[in-house]
């Protein structure tokens, strides 16, 4: 008895030790071609480089939604956002939150046994008890929203009385539920990524022998985009050079980090951002790539993301990946591979394990649909086919960029029904409704499936599927 108990002990810790730990870097506002493996020019990335040499670059993979809670949500519940009742980014004062009820990425990982822990921009609920420590992780450090949300001028000064940026109250630095600094000045903000990255690499180091996972939201290159003394001036582009340079900084601790622990070989590390480009801040803003618009859009631009996938001796280094992923699939796709229960509660997400360890040469997901605003279904994607249905979309092109961190303007544009084939027209330009009336019907008939789950505001359509969020 004696022996098969220490047998099965033996067993226990040997697929302990096999579980990877799991790092997910969710850059904020980063375009998809804001660094080199996605096009960049003019600004060296060569930590970002080394990621995506050492694993695989997706260049098909979506966020959820264009714009930062709903995606962020996504990404950590493995559904729709919509179907979770958010929308929009939750402001200080926003009466709505990811409600308690919901499982994250964390909740599932720590019943598998995993520590979990959570740095930089949280932005699904702003006070306790919707803050990160009661949805999973062990621990947080971090901004509750994001880094624009502060009674801060453009400029760097303080917001005068009764201007629209004095509504926002000072901005946080919360140590779980608790409050235990405030970010005042552009000073402040330059230094946050310095700081996130030291908590990132202290975590690793002192968890290593034991399964972790690790959820960096960083809170650039959000605008306002600042950059510590170390790195101003150190580009050719600026101060947003300047800022993706410290990033790619960051990307390089974190791996140098890993390698000195000896925890490359057993640590997943997934590299993305939450959404497309803010173009509305012109040289503080990233790059969309060549794709159309950008962040609080549904064009490609919006949603379409980078993606580097970094498993040495499991996922292939130096490949990339043409089909259809998004942040919605990683729930489902950690939870595999670290042995975790998926949510009794349905979830949108699908899994990706078999792909990433090419034992699957086949595509996973074939659909996506793009929401907007509060529940507007305003495209619908199958393989390599989009269909855009009739909307109100925010135009950066009929608007003018901005200069030196002052925003732009956008307009509003009528957004007419259009059929393209993404293969061919990654900026979505040709219109081939009337060439494949058999395309359009299919991808026509799968946003009436999207409707009858999910709902549609456009066409007045509530959905059968839809969660509550929280009130506050």
């Amino acid at each position: 008895m004696r022996y098969i108990a220490l047998l099965l002990l033996l067993c226990t810790l040997t697929a302990t030790a096999q579980r990877p730990n799991i790092i997910i870097i969710n850059m904020d506002d980063m375009g998809y071609g804001d660094i080199e493996p996605y096009g960049m020019t003019g600004i060296p990335t060569p930590n970002f480089n080394r990621a995506a040499q050492q694993g695989t670059r997706f260049t098909h993979f979506n966020a959820a939604q264009a714009v930062c809670s709903p995606s962020r949500a996504a990404l950590l519940t493995g559904c729709y956002p919509n179907r979770l009742g958010l929308y929009n980014a939750l402001m200080p004062w926003s009466t709505i939150a990811l409600d308690t009820s919901e499982v994250t990425i964390a909740t599932q990982l720590r019943k598998a046994g995993y520590t979990t822990a959570m740095l930089g921009k949280w932005h699904l609920g702003s006070k306790a008890p919707y803050l990160p420590i009661h949805f999973g992780f062990d621990s947080y450090f971090g901004i509750p929203y994001s880094n624009d949300m502060w009674p801060v001028n453009y400029d760097g000064a303080p917001a005068a009385a009764g201007s629209d940026k004095a509504r926002f109250p000072v901005l946080p630095l919360l140590e779980g539920d608790r409050v235990v600094d405030s970010i005042t000045t552009m000073e402040d903000q330059g230094n946050l990524t310095a700081l996130f990255t030291k908590r990132a690499v202290n975590y690793i180091t002192t968890h290593r022998k034991q399964p972790f996972f690790l959820y960096f939201a960083s809170p650039m290159p959000h605008a306002p985009i600042a950059a510590s003394a170390r790195f101003r001036g150190k580009s050719d582009m600026g101060l947003f050079g300047d800022m993706l340079m410290e990033l790619d900084w960051s990307i390089g601790e974190i791996l140098n980090a890993l390698d000195k622990t000896g925890l490359s070989a057993n640590t997943l590390l997934i590299i993305t951002s939450d959404n497309g480009p803010w173009l509305r801040y012109g040289d503080n803003a990233g790059s969309a790539g060549g794709f159309r618009e950008g962040k609080g859009t549904t064009w490609e631009g919006g949603t379409r993301v980078p993606c580097i996938v970094r498993w040495p001796g499991k996922v292939a280094q130096g490949q990339v990946d043409s089909r259809l992923f998004t942040n919605m699939d990683l729930l489902p796709t950690i939870a595999a591979l670290a042995g975790a229960p998926l949510p009794a509660k349905k979830i949108d997400g699908l899994d990706f394990s078999k792909l990433l360890l090419g034992k699957s040469p086949s595509a996973v997901r074939d659909v996506f649909y793009y929401y907007y605003d509060v529940n507007s279904l305003r495209g619908v994607r199958y393989k390599n086919w989009k269909l855009v249905l009739p909307h109100n979309s925010q135009s950066y092109l009929a608007g003018i960029h901005g200069m030196n961190g002052n925003p732009g303007t956008t307009g509003t544009v009528k957004v007419p029904m259009a059929l393209y084939d993404l293969a061919h027209d990654p900026g979505e330009t040709y219109d081939l409704q009337k060439l494949y009336p058999e395309m359009l019907a299919k991808l026509l008939s799968l946003a009436e499936d999207a409707r009858k789950d999910l709902g549609d505001d456009l066409t007045g359509r509530e959905g059968s599927g839809r969660r509550k969020a929280a009130k506050l």
